[in-house]
């Protein structure tokens, strides 16, 4: 099979599926993840997170809704176990069962996809967000199986690249437990807070960050031509009068073509014309512009 060339198709190993079900399993989730689930409907998707109980983000994932009482929820593997073990153990006197399943993941971006994907990809589930294709594949043996020749599939850091392009935040080990969902711009993305369902894990501090302007912290996307590659969790370095002071926090960071783009968690004033830069280096950040308001 070969591949549009107007397509953009991408192999996932970054991420692991947790299946989510039983009588109880919408009704636990309610409770547990910052969206709405009963503005899911069957076959969509959403991107939600679940907090302790300081309204800290543990978990990250896209939640799938299968039917009624089954959901798929897709979380990178770098967030487990705390991720998982986070929700299991608020699931002690619910009928609910989680379980990883072996699957495979391809992202893809570009103009044709919905032929594409009826015609090479029928018997994968499609989810699609922010003009991307998630196709994801179940079985009992599926490490290295697609059922189709890709041609040359993209590297995974591409997704992540779009990601950072897109403003949605990637999480990992480094910074589980740091954020709280309104620092990762979460409430800009599709259904991710619901402020007007019930409570849920860490439900107070989320809300006073709406109505009461809590929050201080937003993430801001950036890029800079360097061959730096800045760890997760590190800090940047900001100009001020008296010179350069550390400040922020490394969400994500990706290079591609000696291009250095990455996610980091800043105050939410931030002016426009503020200089940054990879401490240590003469390498000065360019503020990408989000696409959506954090108003």
């Amino acid at each position: 099979m070969m591949t549009k060339s107007d397509l953009q198709l991408c192999e996932l190993t970054q991420f692991a599926l947790i299946d989510v079900q039983g009588v109880d399993a919408e009704t636990f989730l309610q409770g547990q993840l910052t969206c709405d689930l009963s503005q899911v409907a069957q076959g969509k998707s959403t991107i939600t997170a679940h907090c302790d109980p300081k309204g800290k983000v543990n978990g990250l994932f896209r939640l799938i809704r299968l039917n009624e009482q089954q959901f798929y929820l897709v979380v990178r593997k770098s967030l487990l176990p705390l991720a998982l073990d986070g929700l299991k153990k608020y699931a002690v006197f619910s009928k609910v069962s989680f379980e990883l399943v072996p699957a495979l993941f391809l992202g893809m971006k570009g103009d044709g996809r919905a032929e594409f994907v009826a015609n090479n990809f029928s018997d994968w589930l499609n989810v699609e967000f922010a003009e991307r294709n998630l196709l994801i594949k179940t079985e009992a043996q599926c490490s290295d199986h697609y059922g189709v020749e890709l041609n040359q599939p993209l590297a995974k850091e591409m997704w992540d690249l779009w990601d950072i392009q897109q403003g949605y935040p990637i999480l990992n080990a480094e910074t589980q437990g740091e954020f709280i969902p309104q620092a990762l711009n979460l409430q800009a993305l599709e259904q991710a807070i619901s402020f007007q369902k019930g409570c849920y894990i860490g439900q107070e501090t989320v809300a006073r960050a709406k109505y009461r302007g809590a929050n201080k912290r937003a993430m801001f996307a950036f890029s800079v031509q360097s061959d730096v590659q800045p760890d997760i969790g590190s800090e940047l370095e900001m100009l001020l009068e008296s010179g350069w002071r550390k400040t922020g926090t490394v969400l994500s960071a990706v290079r591609f073509n000696g291009v250095l783009s990455a996610q980091v968690v800043l105050n939410n004033d931030l002016a426009p014309e503020q200089r940054f830069r990879l401490p240590n280096t003469s390498d000065e950040f360019t503020l990408s512009a989000l696409p959506y308001s954090l108003e």
